[in-house]
């Protein structure tokens, strides 16, 4: 029996099978071990009756989590993983490891990932080349949930959405100025609560004001991550995975097009392709 895992911020997905077949799955908070500490992550995976019921049967456990980018950061999160899956052996990659299997499985590519966070590489069918990007939701993060929930809540505490909109978001979350700001210079996991205002981007989809949000975050997209690696890597596949770029494909395509690009794949949830790949 095996398990893989992939887990942006803001969740995790697990699903777990046996010879090739998907026997049980669940989603938790993201396990992030540049944010959450060992005791977190433990309660996450604690909480969960689907991880317990199948902890001891577990053999092989393929994690792909942001914020595992280093070795440090991987043995750290394969550590606690192991004190709940004591039966098992396990191997942590970062997510854009993650995401490029699922997108090319042993084929090249340029892998850009557009979900709570945002990153990009290019991909050789082995492993990734390494770049300067993946800053995080404070130096970094275009295009992503993260970004697009900052932009929304300081338009919202600035006054600068539409009356309807504003409207719809005071009735929605019921947040002030105060609130928003106390909420991300004194709590915690700032960056889940960003990502969830993702929701109201989804619902006004077609509001021209959310419309030219969402152009603006992913032509900046394109500049900071994608056109550098494109004049490194010309005409080679480009493959898009994530929660924002599987909502709004259409947006993503039209962007590609006025740079005269083609985008060969928009995957919105990796963990299925993962899944396929370790079953077999």
């Amino acid at each position: 029996m095996i398990a893989v895992v992939y887990s942006g911020s803001k969740t995790a997905f697990w699903k777990i099978a046996r010879d090739g077949k998907t026997i049980a799955d669940c989603t938790m908070p993201g396990i992030n071990p540049c944010f959450n500490d060992q005791k977190a992550i433990l309660q996450f995976l604690h909480k969960k009756a689907t991880l317990i019921n199948h902890a001891e049967s577990i053999k092989k456990i393929y994690v792909f989590a942001a914020g595992a980018s280093s070795k440090e950061r991987r043995n750290e999160l394969a550590e606690t993983l192991g004190l709940f899956f004591k039966n098992s052996k396990i191997k942590v990659r970062d997510d854009l490891y993650g995401a490029a299997i699922s997108a090319c499985y042993n084929n090249n590519g340029i892998v850009g990932i557009l979900g709570s966070g945002s990153n990009c590489s290019y991909f050789d069918g082995k492993k990734l080349e390494k770049n300067n990007f993946g800053l995080g939701y404070v130096l970094g993060d275009e295009g992503s949930a993260n970004n697009l929930g900052k932009i929304i809540l300081k338009n919202f505490t600035q006054g600068k959405l539409p009356k309807d909109l504003h409207l719809e978001f005071t009735a929605k979350y019921n947040l002030d100025r105060p609130q928003i700001l106390e909420r991300i210079y004194k709590k915690p996991m700032v960056q889940q609560f960003l990502s969830s205002f993702f929701d109201f981007y989804i619902t006004h989809r077609n509001h021209p004001y959310i419309a030219a949000i969402l152009n603006s975050a992913f032509e900046n997209y394109f500049k900071t991550y994608l056109l550098p690696l494109i004049k490194l890597h010309p005409e080679k596949a480009i493959h898009f995975v994530g929660i924002v770029a599987g909502n709004f494909p259409d947006e993503l395509r039209a962007i590609a097009k006025k740079h005269q690009l083609e985008i060969t794949s928009i995957t919105k949830e990796p963990i299925y392709n993962l899944l396929n790949y370790y079953s077999n």
